[in-house]
């Protein structure tokens, strides 16, 4: 990497999450929010999961069905995962980084830290996709921790949504935010197959 890449990198990494996370509490504070959320949520560990084009609010829907927030989030380990991480810490959130190499670590470190108490934070097709394909990895972390997956989703009225392979949301001011938190579901007696349709089926239910 060039000396003006990494340089490019670290005034990036110092500035847009900051800026990242103000905008987020821009649009949040310029839009009516309603909010769908369920009456059976467990105190016990759970799996929060959206689709990554659908990532921006979920950071600030979460407060909403938790009084006392304890979440991480699986994120990629590359420069874009970095500056998320770094982006959701603003909003309590500590990130359970991936390696290339090892990516058996990240599910270990998931499930170490669903032991701990921590709810986990899952963008199914997440980092690179196919879009709204949920992953093996959800499957493997709720059915062998046995614990309920619940979907989220923020459904802008006014948006723009980026030609990027995840369709990236970007909900406007001046607009309704409309939240949808699921009632929990579990997976652990269903098969591998099964479990993954659902949750796609769950996801998909508010998609854009």
């Amino acid at each position: 990497m060039s000396l003006k890449k990494m340089l490019l990198r670290r005034i990036a990494m110092a500035i847009l999450p900051g800026l990242a996370s103000g905008y987020m509490r821009l649009i949040y504070a310029t839009n009516k929010k309603i909010f769908h959320l369920p009456e059976n949520l467990p105190e016990e560990p759970i799996i929060f999961a959206f689709w990554h084009g659908d990532l921006l609010m979920q950071p600030l829907l979460y407060p909403k069905v938790r009084n006392h927030p304890h979440g991480k989030v699986m994120i990629s380990n590359h420069f874009d995962g970095q500056l998320l991480a770094k982006t959701v810490a603003f909003f309590g959130f500590e990130p359970i980084f991936s390696e290339r190499k090892h990516p058996t670590k990240l599910l270990f470190r998931a499930l170490r830290s669903i032991k701990e108490g921590y709810d986990i934070g899952i963008t199914p097709d997440g980092p690179r996709g196919p879009r709204h394909k949920a992953s093996d990895g959800i499957v493997l972390l709720a059915q062998k921790m046995r614990v309920p997956i619940v979907f989220f989703h923020c459904v802008p009225s006014r948006y723009r949504q980026l030609q990027s392979w995840d369709k990236f949301v970007i909900p406007k001011m001046f607009g309704t935010l409309e939240f949808f938190v699921s009632e929990p579901i579990e997976i652990d007696a269903l098969s591998f197959e099964e479990a993954s349709q659902q949750i796609e089926e769950g996801l998909m239910r508010h998609a854009i």
